[in-house]
């Protein structure tokens, strides 16, 4: 075991993070779970996901015999959807190819949706102690600022050396632990901003701090100008509170989710519907506009709330289209910002016309 696995156990064996909800107990599934959850998330937002997730579905046969929409609700404000349903269609395949259980070898399980290299590691270290070296966004600051590796971490011929560096420091025993104590340095101490450096047990020989790089180490990605987009999401709420949803298309933003009827325009938001019935039955009001980020673009969302007396005839004859109470929308897999739109509406509104600025 070299001096910097060494020196790491040793501040985990009194600063680490022991008391996490999937280590106890620490079984594949549950561990997978958490990797798959903590991909992009913080733990402290992780973790009442993960209690109301296992809670739900303990096992990996329960999730893969769930529907998607109950593992869409589930998931439900963690977003970066495309997690949950590799997830379920994960443990699918679990059932039909691996007798119901993640492989525990790493080509088998790298190849599952969503999992990856990174993942398959951390699950194969704290589930199996196997002797994997792991590589999350954690881990990768901890080792650009202790080896002093310049470069952004996307780019192919740094990423390679900093796996080198992974595997070089990963012990042969203790695998569990040490993949925990890497990831909680990263996140506790080596932190992006104003990282602690003096309760650093590798401080010693950390090249960003004697050269004063801590701040500009790892290097981040080249800047884009990040766009925005407008759109308008047309709520249309019956006689008797209920809300009309649409299924979103399988590709694409929220793929899967039921969401509202959108689109650039009023006109393009309410194509689905019969528009001269819809308008004729009901007041329609312009509600406050807000503003969602994705990681590439800045979405605009105009929202007109449609309340209607009379439901067009048949409009949720349509299996990707219909009419949803309030307490129903809890078990819905719902985009965050349309789940927080819902939870805001009054209860009525003046009606006006809408702005055509």
């Amino acid at each position: 075991m070299d001096s910097f696995a060494k020196y790491l156990l040793a501040w985990f064996d009194v600063h680490g993070r022991s008391n996490l909800p999937w280590q106890h107990p620490r079984t594949p599934y549950r561990v997978w779970l958490s990797e798959v959850m903590l991909q992009q998330t913080q733990v402290r937002t992780v973790i009442p996901y993960f209690e109301r997730f296992v809670l739900a579905l303990p096992t990996l046969i329960d999730l893969a015999n769930t529907p998607q929409d109950r593992v869409l609700g589930l998931w439900s404000g963690l977003g970066y959807y495309s997690r949950a349903r590799n997830l379920h269609r994960c443990a699918q395949m679990c059932v039909e190819q691996h007798n119901g259980e993640l492989p525990d070898a790493m080509e088998a399980l790298a190849a599952l949706p969503g999992i990856g290299r990174s993942t398959a590691a951390a699950i194969l270290a704290q589930a199996h102690d196997q002797s994997h070296a792991i590589l999350d966004g954690n881990v990768r600051r901890v080792l650009a600022r202790f080896h002093g590796l310049h470069g952004w971490p996307g780019q192919s011929a740094v990423q390679a050396e900093l796996w080198r560096l992974a595997e070089s420091h990963t012990p042969s025993r203790r695998v569990a632990d040490y993949t925990q104590a890497i990831m909680d340095l990263g996140a506790l101490v080596c932190t992006r901003s104003k990282p602690r450096c003096s309760e650093c047990p590798l401080s010693g020989d950390c090249v960003a701090r004697r050269e004063g790089l801590t701040a500009q180490l790892p290097q981040p990605k080249p800047q884009k100008k990040i766009p925005t987009r407008e759109l308008t999401m047309l709520i249309v709420r019956d006689h008797e509170g209920r809300i009309l949803l649409e299924r979103r298309p399988p590709t694409g933003v929220w793929a899967r989710l039921w969401s509202l009827p959108q689109g650039d325009s009023l006109e393009s938001a309410s194509q689905s519907l019969s528009a001269a019935h819809a308008f004729a039955n009901g007041r329609l009001s312009v509600l406050p506009e807000f503003a969602h980020a994705f990681s590439h673009y800045k979405l605009k969302v105009t929202p007109m709330l449609l309340q209607i007396e009379t439901p067009e005839p048949k409009i949720a004859d349509n299996p990707d289209r219909d009419w949803f109470a309030s307490h129903e929308l809890a078990e819905l897999g719902l985009p965050a910002p349309v789940r927080k739109l819902l939870a805001s509406l009054p209860p009525e509104t003046e009606p006006c016309e809408p702005s055509t600025a």
